[in-house]
């Protein structure tokens, strides 16, 4: 079988006698369904190239149900995600504004806006943060034993950066609520309580070590880089190490802990009441600090459950082809739409979707 009736098929060019010639060479051997898989993934990813140089997103379309099964049987679970078509739906006109929430140790609170940009001081007039339409800048130890704690969440669609009082500095992800001293006390812990997802730069302090309090375990660290997933929705709770040493504990039971070392992550089971370790590429667990989401054989349930973190959408998939599906690839948050992913993952899995709102319903090909 020629390369070109392949790449005739694919660009949905081949005739009745070419398709059915094709699909006999597949079924003939395993070499074949191979060299058809890899002729797929670069004809898929050289037509996305044109895409973005055209600024234009067509979707393979297959009409015949018979034609339909046959691609999604040898369709290759892979994905390029570039991202970079302009699509004009704008999800943000269709719902309501969602702010950053701070709230302060006296239960008052206040929400960050673009045009927010101030201080806040203590009773005695004493400078304690600044903070600004991105980030929050907090300085200085408190003298006694009287930590207050301060509280900020951030919404679906929106990311935040603190930098904590000991020069720690922590990125915010989509969905997430940090608790933390305004200013950290001269003596013990240094402890922060995280519901959702954010990646630490912890500042180096061996007298005071850093502790991350997420779920049912703690996270210890003296000066390290890592990643801590923690939504209450997942029965789990992931931490991936990218620099230094950080020791994992379940809270009732602190013997019941492991050690990681870059490039591992770590899982713990809320059910089971067990960690598990692997070796992973880190930069795939950080990429959302960076505006992007990586994804490594990722399933579709998964990246679902991100979408809607990070454009602040409803994801309900009726297609169970498509859940079945695992893909890899990166998009650039800022300069990718949720249709234009949509359209992006059609390309590997046929799928149909509508949109209500921010509802999107995903259904199988008729």
């Amino acid at each position: 079988m020629t390369s070109e009736i392949i790449y005739k098929y694919l660009s949905n060019e081949a005739s009745e006698q070419e398709v059915h010639a094709l699909f006999e060479w597949i079924d003939a051997s395993e070499e074949n369904k191979k060299h058809f898989i890899n002729l797929k993934k670069t004809w898929a990813i050289a037509s996305l190239s044109d895409d973005i140089k055209s600024d234009a997103a067509p979707v393979i379309s297959i009409k015949k149900k018979n034609k339909v099964a046959i691609y999604l049987k040898f369709a290759a679970v892979f994905l390029v995600l570039f991202g970079l078509t302009k699509l004009a739906f704008n999800f943000t006109q269709k719902t309501k504004s969602k702010e950053i929430v701070l709230e302060l140790a006296d239960g008052s609170s206040e929400s960050i806006t673009k045009n927010n940009q101030s201080t806040l001081v203590n009773d005695k007039g004493d400078l304690i943060a600044k903070k600004f339409p991105n980030e929050i800048i907090y300085f200085g130890k408190v003298q006694d034993e009287k930590v207050l704690y301060n509280s900020l969440t951030v919404p679906y669609g929106k990311r935040f950066k603190l930098i904590l009082s000991d020069g720690t500095v922590v990125s915010l992800n989509s969905g997430t609520t940090l608790k933390y001293p305004e200013q950290f006390g001269i003596n013990g812990k240094r402890n922060v309580f995280l519901t959702g997802e954010a990646f630490f730069e912890v500042t180096k302090d061996k007298q005071h070590p850093f502790i991350v309090n997420a779920n049912q375990v703690d996270i210890e660290v003296l000066g390290t880089k890592f990643n801590v997933s923690a939504y209450p929705e997942n029965p789990t709770v992931n931490s991936v190490l990218v620099e230094g040493s950080i020791q994992i504990s379940e809270i009732a039971d602190t013997s019941n802990s492991v050690l990681l070392a870059p490039n591992q992550m770590a899982t713990w089971q809320n059910n089971s009441k067990k960690f598990v370790t692997k070796a992973v590429d880190a930069t795939f667990y950080s990429a959302w600090t960076k505006g992007e989401l990586a994804f490594k054989d990722t399933p579709f349930s998964t990246i679902a459950k991100i979408i809607q973190r990070t454009y602040d959408v409803e994801i309900i998939n009726e297609n169970a082809v498509l859940a079945k599906q695992s893909f890899t690839g990166t998009i650039k948050i800022s300069e990718s739409s949720v249709e234009n992913i949509l359209e992006l993952l059609k390309r590997d899995t046929p799928f149909n979707y509508t949109i209500k709102q921010n509802t999107i319903i995903i259904t199988n090909q008729p």
